[in-house]
């Protein structure tokens, strides 16, 4: 009686496991077709499953199956086809760029690596985090960081647009009325100390307020413009009222809104820049574990703050770990070449060696100092010079760029790091997807739409003490299942991607899918989802020609549920 219990059990395990990785492989390569779409319509339908005899478990498990699948293959309309969901948003140009040097198959096996790391690491992060936001026992910081949520989302937000590093110019007009607002010192202010290889070295001679042709604060403030530009764009976008003309459910206009900041825009560009790929290299295997783990464990514990936050996504998690990495990186290595991970400079017709040195240079800019090296002493004071110019001097930058070893190729490093970017990023949205599921157990709180499905039609019995709910076990195990099951899939289903980029040309295939977005925006939002989806297209065609990071469009999500959270506290105070 037993045993048959057990292969009952396992039975519906399989079965909830199957049908969610048939969904999953769907809403993971249909672009604009999310998860959450397919949760809530599992929803819909519940009345009608149970009627017919199919148990809540089933359900459940499809649900956490699909929703772990879509983070898997996600990756391949994001890089393939250039249309992601907001979290594979970074995917585009470290994706694309791999596309377009033959290195494409090499890029789905770092994904699919990234992706399974994350969900390695993500799993004992469970019980950590736990530990601390839970209680009975745990540290319940949970209630605790409901006071300060706007507070977090909001430092969150501008250290992304703090790293911002594009030097832009401010208005002519500004830079002839500040051009006297340079006051001397009596004395020159110096500061200088270690940090590791690196040495932080500042000295001011004057107090300069002038605004000049190259300022990184213009690129900070184009960048937080835009940011907010994105945020009233969600907040009209969130007011306006969605229905399907053809009775779809769920209608949302943030489907649309996201498909065109991130999706039609880059597929416009794509257009207007490539006309056709280049032969693929053959490249499947999974690179090593080792050289992915610092970045990966590190990807996992930010998805764990990340998934608590609403208005969250891998896009900006990636970000916060890749500028960490950066910073990392150049305190242990005077050399060090920080990642591109969302815009190139070459895009900015520079040569190769003004590249390379103007992303020394304003990554130089973003911590501060020169590096500590003994045959270079003289240097520092023309270093200092340089990095204390509000303007890019390129011959100064070229002279830089000279003293690079011979061996040093910058082709093979902007592949390398485009390489760790994806994986980056694949394990942030796969670990993103664990912690959301183990914070409905922990606290009862739903963070995406996929968990609040599951939370109406199943009871989450709450992770009260140290040892989980058999039923969280149970749909931690249909991830891991699904997880598996998702590399070698995904590999095949890119294969066949490649083969049909083969048989249909480029700007053709590109064509096809902006109509087949165009037509499913249609038919769930209307001609409202499709003015939505125009208007996105052309805000998400100014970041990559400003030079500002793509993912500042996320203030679409961010500024409204700021302005949400802070407008409650301070109702609270009775302010409002």
């Amino acid at each position: 009686m037993l045993l048959e219990t057990y292969l009952y059990d396992l039975f519906w395990l399989f079965m909830a496991f199957g049908a969610g990785a048939i969904l999953g492989t769907f809403t993971g390569l249909i672009p604009g077709f999310h998860v959450n779409n397919v949760a809530l319509i599992a929803v819909s339908l519940t009345p009608i499953a149970i009627g017919i005899g199919l148990p809540l478990d089933i359900i459940a498990g499809m649900i956490v199956s699909c929703g772990m699948v879509h983070t898997f293959l996600n990756y391949i309309p994001s890089a393939l086809v250039g249309a992601p969901d907001d979290n594979m948003a970074l995917a585009l140009l470290p994706g694309h760029r791999m596309l377009v040097t033959g290195q494409a198959a090499q890029g789905v096996a770092y994904s699919a690596r990234g992706s399974q790391m994350g969900m390695i690491m993500a799993i004992p992060l469970l019980v950590v985090a736990r530990l601390l936001f839970g209680d009975n026992p745990g540290l319940n910081w949970f209630e605790g960081s409901r006071d300060i949520l706007p507070w977090l989302l909001l430092s969150i937000s501008s250290f992304l647009l703090l790293t911002e590093t594009t030097r832009l110019p401010w208005p002519s007009i500004l830079q002839k009325a500040t051009s006297w607002m340079r006051i001397p010192l009596p004395k020159p202010i110096r500061v200088s100390f270690p940090i590791f290889a690196y040495r932080y070295e500042r000295e001011w001679n004057a107090i300069d307020l002038r605004l000049g042709n190259s300022s990184r604060k213009a690129g900070i403030f184009v960048a937080l413009c835009f940011f907010l530009l994105s945020g009233f764009y969600g907040w009209a976008v969130f007011e306006l009222p969605a229905r399907s003309p053809v009775g779809m459910p769920s209608a949302t206009l943030l489907m649309p809104s996201l498909a065109g900041l991130f999706g039609i825009a880059n597929l416009i560009d794509i257009y207007v820049t490539t006309s056709e790929m280049p032969k693929q290299e053959p490249n499947w295997d999974l690179p090593p574990m080792k050289p992915l783990a610092v970045p990966t464990f590190l990807s996992a514990v930010v998805s764990s703050v990340m998934a608590i936050l609403p208005g969250m996504t891998a896009a900006q998690a990636t970000v916060v770990v890749m500028s960490m990495r950066n910073i990392a990186g150049r305190l242990r290595d005077p050399n060090f070449i920080p990642a591109d991970f969302e815009y190139s400079p070459s895009n900015r017709d520079m040569s190769p060696e003004e590249m390379l040195a103007e992303r020394r240079k304003l990554f130089m800019e973003e911590i501060g100092g020169v590096p500590i090296e003994d045959d270079e002493i003289e240097d520092i004071p023309k270093a200092r010079e340089l990095e204390s110019s509000d303007e890019t001097d390129f011959d100064e930058l070229i002279k830089i760029a000279e003293n690079t070893s011979e061996s040093f190729d910058e082709n093979e490093k902007t592949s390398t790091q485009d390489l760790e970017v994806i994986a980056v990023l694949s394990s942030v949205n796969t670990a993103v997807t664990v912690m959301v599921l183990g914070f409905l157990y922990m606290v009862g709180r739903p963070r995406s739409g996929a968990a609040l499905a599951l939370n109406m039609i199943y009871p989450i019995d709450n992770w009260g003490t140290f040892e989980p709910p058999s039923d969280f076990v149970r749909l931690v195990a249909i991830t891991i299942i699904a997880g598996l099951f998702s590399v070698p899939v995904m590999i095949k289903l890119s294969k066949g991607m490649l083969k049909l980029h083969e048989l249909i040309p480029l700007r053709t295939m590109v064509i096809s899918v902006i109509v087949f977005v165009s037509a499913l925006v249609w038919f769930s939002t209307g001609f409202i989802g499709l003015g939505v989806l125009v208007i996105g297209t052309l805000m998400g065609l100014m970041p990559p020609r400003i030079g500002i990071r793509r993912s500042h469009g996320m203030g679409i999500i961010l500024v409204p549920i700021m302005v949400y959270t802070f407008a409650q506290q301070l109702d609270g105070f009775g302010f409002i």
